[in-house]
């Protein structure tokens, strides 16, 4: 879609002519299935003088902006008699920031179209610089447009959040009312959840409960919901093992291992083709891994060269990057392992994917619940590489944890382990999934 207001753009005084060649054919159309097939096309060539016009960017104006829908949905099929969907573009209000968004929003519908220029497969490095050109054959005039930070935006459906709106906007207006007392202790509760000690984290969830508890209203309203929800078991026991357990998507009915733990649920398909710093499927190409890469990595190059089968060796390679990765991250969020990974670079869409898993703020430490989950993240890719039986040990000194420990992480993913002809343990995946239970100590 482009802007709407493309005159108020500055246009450059020196707009120049240029005379341009169109070319206009006409084909004969046979009148009778007798008649021979095959005719000389009769091209007539006309020269137009265009003047082209080359439009800049004004600080307070934004420029056009493309977008295309990820879905079938097509705004210029609405019939005449109804309305045309409504386009909203938010805009950062720092300009240093340049962040865009736009909200197609269809007539009658509770779904519209979002897109960004922060988020997503635009959250990578664009080398491309776009421009939209716009001829006007009447006028004889060529505009030539600059792209809004050169983006063009991908729409993904959402459902509308009115409802979550109004509820910010109605307890904004509550919190107006309070107390300078009841603000303060809101205040203190902040600073605790963001700065605070567990102890002091965990003091005011109590406090909060108890001021629940106390509140009749609050009480009958949470009765009345349990009372009216429709419950599935099924469901809430096998939430139950990934929050408990903190392990990767998972199948537990699975009768493959390559199932048990689906790598399309763990690789988006957007992310492939920025996890290709190993082996270029389209040169048939594998570079030469250096210290820079894990000791895993490294010593499964040789294994990656084997594999005849163009797909299988494309998912090993990207499972291996992501692995790289991964290891990475969690280097560069420790303090032994932060000098070996400071100089790493990242793809943008993965950076964002690892925040967005194993951190709760882009400051501060990753907090411990979520690097065990890294660590049963990077353990399941390995698994997809060893063909589910591997050798703990270099995989061990890239996470920079002993295996008797990393014993226990792979333990927790339904693994089990056994002795090889060399000695070595050896840790596969039977299937389905046989999770071990729970220990829970009991209170004296």
């Amino acid at each position: 879609m482009a802007d709407e207001h493309e005159n108020d753009y500055m246009e450059e005084e020196d707009a120049f002519k240029t005379p341009q060649l169109v070319k206009k054919s006409k084909k004969r159309k046979n009148k009778s299935t007798s008649e021979t097939e095959n005719h000389d096309e009769e091209d007539d060539a006309a020269t137009i003088d265009i003047t082209v016009k080359q439009i800049s960017e004004k600080p307070d104006r934004i420029p056009p902006i493309v977008a295309y829908f990820a879905s079938p949905y097509d705004p210029s099929s609405q019939s005449d008699d109804r309305e045309s969907p409504n386009v909203t573009v938010y805009r950062h209000k720092s300009e240093a920031k340049k962040r865009l968004q736009v909200v197609v929003s269809p007539p009658g519908s509770n779904v519209e179209f979002v897109g960004s220029n922060y988020t997503g497969e635009q959250a990578a490095r664009q080398t491309c610089v776009y421009t939209l050109g716009v001829l006007d054959k009447e006028a004889q005039t060529l505009r030539i447009l600059p792209i809004a930070h050169n983006k063009v935006f991908r729409l993904e459906p959402r459902v509308k959040i009115k409802e979550a709106v109004d509820s910010e906007a109605a307890e904004s207006a509550v919190t107006t009312e309070l107390s300078e007392k009841e603000r303060a202790m809101k205040g203190r509760e902040k600073l605790n959840s963001k700065f605070g000690t567990k102890s002091a984290i965990n003091r005011d969830k109590r406090k909060k409960a108890l001021t629940l508890g106390a509140d009749p209203d609050a009480l009958d309203s949470d009765e009345r919901k349990l009372t009216e929800a429709d419950l599935n078991t099924s469901a809430l026991e096998s939430t139950d093992a990934n929050v408990s357990r903190n392990i990767p998507p998972h199948d537990v009915s699975a009768t493959a291992p390559e199932k048990a733990y689906p790598i399309e649920k763990i690789i988006d398909t957007g992310e492939w083709k920025f996890l290709q710093d190993i082996y270029d499927p389209v040169e048939d190409v594998i570079r030469t891994a250096t210290d820079e890469y894990p000791l895993f990595v490294r010593n499964r190059l040789d294994k990656l060269r084997g594999i005849k089968n163009k797909t299988e060796k494309d998912t090993v390679a990207v499972v291996l990057s992501l692995l790289t990765h991964l290891v990475k991250f969690k280097d560069l969020n420790s303090m032994d392992g932060f000098s070996s990974a400071k100089n790493h670079k990242f793809p943008g869409i993965i950076r964002q994917k690892c925040k967005r898993l194993f951190k709760d703020s882009d400051e501060g430490r990753m907090p411990h619940d979520k690097i065990n989950l890294l660590i049963s993240y990077v353990l399941v890719l390995a698994l997809h590489v060893d063909d589910f039986k591997t050798d703990p040990e270099d995989i061990a000194k890239d996470l920079r944890i002993s295996q008797v420990e990393l014993r226990k992480h792979f333990e927790n993913l339904g693994c089990k382990y056994s002795h090889s002809k060399k000695s070595n343990v050896v840790f596969n995946l039977p299937v389905p999934l046989k999770f071990p239970q729970i220990m829970r100590k009991r209170k004296r």
